[in-house]
């Protein structure tokens, strides 16, 4: 990894969460190796993250990545030094990873979404939007989990004048649907027009950058069964709001959610990885 990164080589982070506890086996592992595929082909390199043995890795072997799916814990920003010192095998959030991938001088990152501000708990924020003012890379994916609040979450992205691009698209999107009621202010066409624009908002003092690309398959009544999953999480806080309530929109689509978050991931990473070599081209070029 680090000599892809010397030689000025593309090169897409993953995170683990989706891995350990986002996605029912053998469903989890089917994402992170198709993401992992998607942006090989791509023509970048990809750099699965993860906490193992007391270290930060970027970039994980089969094995490893076994070991996650297996067991490990959900691992934030906050959480890394507790992990890194108990020498427990992490798996890393969006944030986690931002965070581990800045620190590797690794600029792109793919997700399925990002999280937010909760419904109805709007004091409820998920890390993930501090550090996207804090990490400088973009960060590509379905807009937040649709099991958010999503005009509470633009508010606050604003707030941390954090650049939203819609990727061939003008509205964010509701991760499992292409449409949220949220209209963007900046669309971006094709993987050139990304590489130019991103290069201009770090020339310019952005840090994160969120990249939201539309879901390649919507899943059919995304909103009621998002509204009735929300219902019956109840008072549900913290860490174990968001697998909970994804676990029961996999409960009520008979499973069909979870089909479409694997294709949307291998998508995110798709896309990121077409963006990443078109910057590392520029960037290389001297453009």
């Amino acid at each position: 990894m680090a000599a892809a990164l010397r030689a000025g080589r593309p090169v897409v982070a993953l995170e683990t969460s989706i891995v350990g506890q986002g996605l029912p086996p053998p469903h989890n592992l089917e994402a992170a190796r198709g993401c992992e595929a998607a942006i090989r082909e791509g023509g970048a390199v990809p750099a699965t993250v993860a906490v193992l043995d007391g270290r930060l890795r970027v970039g994980l072997g089969s094995g490893e990545l076994e070991q996650i799916a297996s067991a490990s814990h959900k691992v934030s920003s906050r959480d890394l030094g507790p992990t890194l010192v108990q020498r427990s095998a992490g798996a890393t959030t969006v944030a986690a990873t931002m965070r581990i991938a800045a620190m590797a001088g690794i600029r792109f990152l793919a997700t399925g979404g990002i999280g937010g501000v909760h419904r109805g708990h709007r004091e409820d924020e998920s890390a993930d939007l501090l550090e996207l003012s804090r990490s400088e890379l973009a960060v590509f994916c379905s807009g937040a989990k649709i099991i958010l609040d999503l005009p509470l979450t633009m508010e606050r992205l604003e707030t941390l004048s954090v650049p939203v691009l819609g990727y061939g698209c003008d509205e964010l999107p509701a991760f499992y649907t292409r449409h949220s009621g949220c209209p963007l202010s900046a669309r971006i066409d094709g993987p050139d027009e990304a590489a130019s624009v991103l290069e201009a908002a770090w020339a310019t003092g952005s840090r994160g950058v969120l990249v939201a690309v539309p879901p390649p398959e919507e899943l059919e009544g995304a909103e009621e069964l998002t509204r009735q999953a929300v219902a019956a999480a109840g008072a549900i806080k913290g860490a174990d709001v968001t697998p909970r309530l994804l676990q029961r929109l996999a409960e009520l689509s008979g499973g069909r959610s979870v089909d479409v978050n694997v294709k949307l991931v291998v998508n995110n990473a798709r896309v990121a990885a077409e963006v990443a070599r078109a910057y590392a081209t520029r960037v290389n070029r001297g453009e």
